[in-house]
């Protein structure tokens, strides 16, 4: 959730490291009239427009500049949140914790602020933190749906997955067409292996966004797991569809292997290699096929792959070494 002093975002609920469209407009517009920083508002915008470029280190020197500065509270705060923000993209989470910190400290009532540092909070698996963290967010902005579902996900986490099902529930009660609330809600479902449930909450996710490729593979994998083997195979040809994934074929050739279409199944690990050639499991079970095809030779050179990448499948694999010699 970055922040412009050209422009206010107070009734505005922000994504973390959202676009910046209107504020690189700004910023641009006063670099093209040739006007240099020179306030600290001047500074944080120009961080900002920095930041939206991908040059980090420009952006958090002039964050840095404008909290050198004198201005009021407001403004150091939004440079401090700007700065989190960057250092937070740069995996400094200390850093980026510090920052939300003072943020917070000259801004109390920003709810913004909270969620921003619950977020780095998360990242850093400081979950109790990061929860208390979310619930002032939500104390002060009770609506806010992306705060129950942040909220959830910590305390997923953590491991209270009943706990983060309701606060998914309640992200949805906010805002029923929230997609990531439902997938997420129904990676809780497929923890607790309420299958079911988890299918449906991902298939409501992908009426909602029907390129949600996530949705489509973790979809597959509990349509395998209930046996639904078509269904799960429908699902994985959408995944690759949108995005080919070494593990999406690799979950593909393991249900066409289940319904014994072996051809298929080994052109699907032989893919999977091909995008990750460091796959073990993708090896040895394309093994196992050949060595059910009578391809001896290609079957010891798979396994012989498949060990040095892992030796901890060589029991596994035992009887289908003794049918090789």
């Amino acid at each position: 959730m970055e922040k412009s002093l050209t422009s206010s975002s107070s009734s505005t609920h922000f994504y973390l490291l959202g676009l910046l469209s209107l504020i690189v407009l700004i910023s641009l517009a006063l670099t093209a009239q040739g006007q240099s920083p020179r306030t600290a508002e001047d500074y944080n915008n120009r961080g900002l427009q920095r930041q939206s470029q991908g040059d980090l280190n420009g952006a958090i020197e002039d964050y840095t500049r404008a909290l050198a500065i004198k201005a009021n509270a407001k403004v150091h705060a939004v440079a401090h949140n700007n700065r989190a923000n960057a250092l937070l993209t740069k995996n400094d989470l200390d850093g980026a914790v510090a920052d939300y910190g003072k943020a917070i400290e000259l801004q109390p009532m920003d709810f913004e602020n909270y969620y921003n540092r619950g977020i780095a909070l998360t990242q850093r698996r400081d979950y109790d933190l990061a929860i208390a963290d979310f619930t002032k967010a939500i104390e002060i902005a009770p609506d806010f749906a992306t705060g129950f579902d942040s909220r959830g996900t910590a305390k997923r986490a953590k491991g209270d997955i009943d706990g983060a099902i309701a606060d998914y529930q309640r992200a949805l009660d906010i805002s029923p067409k929230f997609y990531q609330a439902y997938y997420n809600r129904g990676s809780a479902y497929q923890e607790k292996d309420d299958l079911k449930a988890a299918i449906n909450d991902y298939s409501q996710a992908l009426q909602l966004v029907p390129k949600f490729v996530d949705a489509y593979v973790n979809r597959g994998q509990a349509r395998q797991a209930i046996g639904d083997l078509d269904g799960a195979i429908q699902d994985y040809d959408k995944a690759i569809e949108l995005k080919p994934d070494a593990g999406v074929y690799y979950a593909r050739g393991l249900a066409r292997q289940a319904k014994h279409e072996l051809k298929e199944a080994l052109l699907d690990y032989s893919k999977a290699i091909e995008l990750e050639p460091g796959m073990a499991q993708a090896y040895a079970n394309r093994a196992v096929i050949r060595t059910l095809q009578n391809q001896k030779a290609e079957a010891r050179g798979d396994f012989e792959t498949a060990f040095k990448l892992n030796p901890g499948l060589r029991e596994k694999f035992k009887k289908f070494l003794e049918r090789l010699k």
